[in-house]
This record gives C-alpha cells, sequence and structure tokens, in this order.
C-alpha cells in the first residue's frame, strides 16, 4: 500500500540542505511559478527566505511536502482540494474522516476519467478498424464499423455534457 507523507509526517523530519527556487522547482517537477502561486494562496506554509538576498530558500521538509502536493496536483485535484487537504494533515488524525471524504471524491473524479479515456480509445480503435476495412474493400464490415462509432460518439457526447 502507498503511503502518503502527512504534513505532521514531514515536519517531524531534519532539515539537512538548503534548495533554491529553481532547484525546489527541478526536484519537485513544479514550476517556480507555481511554487510562488502555491505558496501566496496557502496550499505551503510561507517559505523561509535568505537573510542578505531575501529569496525563498527550501528545505528538505518544504521538498517532502512540495513532493507530496506535485503528486495531488497531477491528479487533477484542484487548488482548493490541496489547501484543505494540508490543512487537515496539520490537524492531525482527527481529520482524518475528512481526508478520507476528500480522496475519495478525488479518486471517483479519477474513475469518471479513466471511463472517459476508455470511451475514446475505443472511438480511435473502432475508426481505426474502420479504416483497415475501407482499405480491404469490406463495405460491409466498414458500415458496421461505422454505426458502432456513430454511437459510441453519441455516448462521448453525452458524456462530455455531464
Amino acid at each position: 500500500m502507498l503511503e502518503v507523507p502527512t504534513v505532521v509526517d514531514v515536519s517531524t523530519t531534519t532539515a539537512h540542505r538548503a534548495y533554491t527556487i529553481r532547484e525546489a522547482a527541478a526536484l519537485t517537477g513544479l514550476p517556480a511559478s507555481t511554487l510562488r502561486y502555491y505558496e501566496s494562496i496557502g496550499v505551503i506554509a510561507p517559505v523561509s527566505r535568505g537573510a542578505s538576498s531575501g529569496h525563498r530558500v527550501y528545505d528538505d521538509n518544504d521538498l517532502d511536502q512540495l513532493t507530496w502536493i506535485a503528486c495531488l496536483a497531477a491528479t487533477g485535484m484542484s487548488v482548493s482540494d490541496m489547501r484543505r487537504y494540508v490543512a487537515n494533515g496539520r490537524t492531525g488524525p482527527s481529520a482524518a474522516r475528512d481526508q478520507i471524504e476528500l480522496l475519495t471524491q478525488q479518486q471517483r473524479r479519477l474513475e469518471r476519467e479513466a471511463e472517459q479515456v476508455a470511451l475514446r480509445r475505443r472511438y480511435v480503435a473502432l475508426k481505426v478498424d474502420y479504416w483497415h476495412a475501407v482499405e480491404a474493400g469490406d463495405h460491409t464490415r466498414a458500415d458496421l464499423l461505422s454505426g458502432e462509432a456513430r454511437r459510441l460518439a453519441d455516448d462521448l457526447k453525452r458524456q462530455g455534457s455531464h
């Protein structure tokens, strides 16, 4: 089972190294502009600043948090849900029910997306088969596949309107 660290888990580790925003962006896969944005809207806590330069200085704890936030973002989770997830993590075990609900909703969204992708893949496969039938001169099969593709296109349109 994959374990995702909570904010509490992340904050208990000892920081060993300082990273620039460019290094943090490269290590997390999040653009520097996204790191600044996440900080400005409270997805992540304010990042410490260099004493002389005033530039953001990330530590290992920050990178750990940014890495799992990047994973949540990669699932398509909304910024508001990521902010809620982080806030719940700070709350600790008493927020477990809310975390489960939040992640279960995201899981359902991903399942719906996967169903839509499967339909689109099926549509493309039908069109490939259709053109193979056309190329082979098999008009009966081409007509059958064309009808299937039309029905599937209608299904795709209906799903797109939900």
